[in-house]
């Protein structure tokens, strides 16, 4: 059984998935760009040559016929997005699914690969379509019942994500729901609770692969920022990229923090790397913001020439870089607020909700965002950023 010490499951990591709109402010209010059965959105990496990518690929072009063959290559090119935060790869994951795109019955393999592929691409309640036909033919997978949770949380029923915290200690084991139950503490208030599961999970053997790692440190460091303990996070931040220097959510989380604390060096020296992600390329530009190094303007130029350069291949993949471009670094925030909007619209983490209330606040339209303090009532979340943004909402001399 491949499981979360494999595979990363839960809802940070979901944060990196998502749909890019396209470059220019006209365009976003344009569609989601998804790409059609087949095609493939990146054609070369620096990791094009490794050997058992290429065995996988060629033993599905070999096999056309063979879902199974098909599924290993797009778990395999799905993992490396991960990694890699390059989400360009869940094109070539849709292209090996392909055959088997529309097909009511799959493999249970089968469905949680496409739900991946769909979240992907913000089709969130599609997804959790195939992760529950998932568990139905395979109740005994952790990682179904733990996407499952992730997706929940992304629609923000925390019922329901809850019972799947449940049914994962029930249907596989109270270790493997361990993690499940922090990122639940912390995302309804608790995050001092959350963070001595989060400890103990990240020592467990059990979780001892890098992904999870990955995911676990990622959450640990989240669930520090969220009890107040900036401090503490970036140094849990900093200790993993010293041995997972590739995991590219970690390295994006402790540019960000960075950034926000005013330690503007710092942040550039993470987030500055040879080809780097959108989402680094843009808080490079935050970096030399705050820096005034006489760079932002020539970093400005970079990221609208990348954004144009993706319109045209149609390859653009991830809203969030295009939120903090448009509305913290300040681009155009009214148009920043009408994607923030869209985005919330269609699924709930926190760091969007606070790109949405600080839009609607720095454009003098508060009410707009109503529907973040409505969901921050309703399921605890709280954090110092968000306190403050909700305090600034508040109308002089009284609640809303």
């Amino acid at each position: 059984m491949r499981s979360l010490g494999n595979l990363t499951q839960a809802s940070g990591l979901l944060g990196l998935m998502g749909c890019l709109l396209l470059a220019s402010a006209s365009a976003l209010a344009q569609p989601r760009f998804r790409p059609a059965d087949g095609q493939v959105l990146l054609n070369r990496s620096v990791h094009s040559q490794d050997a058992a990518l290429r065995t996988l690929d060629e033993a599905r072009r070999a096999r056309p016929d063979d879902q199974q063959a098909a599924v290993a290559y797009a778990r395999a090119v799905f993992e490396l997005g991960l990694t890699e935060g390059d989400l360009r790869w869940w094109g070539r994951a849709r292209s090996a699914l392909a055959p088997w795109w529309s097909e009511p019955k799959l493999s249970a393999d089968g469905h949680f690969m496409r739900a991946l592929v769909l979240q992907g691409f913000h089709e969130v309640k599609r997804a959790l379509q195939d992760v529950c036909r998932a568990i139905e033919l395979q109740p005994q997978r952790g990682e179904f019942w733990s996407w499952r949770f992730a997706l929940n949380l992304l629609l923000s029923d925390m019922a329901a994500a809850r019972q799947d915290c449940e049914a994962l200690a029930r249907q596989v084991s109270p270790l493997e729901a361990q993690p499940c139950r922090a990122i639940l503490l912390y995302r309804t208030g608790q995050p001092q609770q959350a963070l001595a599961l989060l400890r103990q999970s990240g020592a467990q053997a059990y979780f001892s692969g890098p992904l999870a790692q990955d995911w676990l440190q990622w959450h640990l460091g989240e669930a520090l920022r969220v009890a107040g303990q900036d401090e503490q996070a970036v140094a849990v931040w900093q200790a993993h990229l010293l041995k997972r220097p590739r995991s590219h959510a970690v390295r994006l989380a402790l540019a960000e923090s960075l950034n926000r604390m005013g330690r503007h060096a710092q942040a550039m020296q993470v987030a500055r790397q040879d080809n780097p992600t959108d989402a680094l390329l843009v808080q490079q530009l935050l970096a030399s913001q705050g820096l005034r190094d006489g760079q932002t303007a020539k970093l400005a130029e970079q990221v609208l020439a990348r954004w144009g350069a993706q319109d045209l291949r149609q390859e653009s993949l991830i809203e969030r870089p295009r939120m903090v471009f448009l509305i913290r670094y300040g681009h155009d925030v009214q148009a920043g607020l009408e994607l923030a909007a869209r985005n919330w619209a269609e699924q709930n983490e926190p760091t969007d909700g606070l790109l949405f209330l600080e839009a609607a606040l720095r454009t003098g339209q508060v009410s707009r965002a109503q529907a973040v303090l409505d969901w921050a009532k309703a399921t605890g979340y709280t954090e110092p950023a968000l306190r403050e943004l909700m305090a600034r909402a508040q109308p002089p001399g009284g609640a809303r």
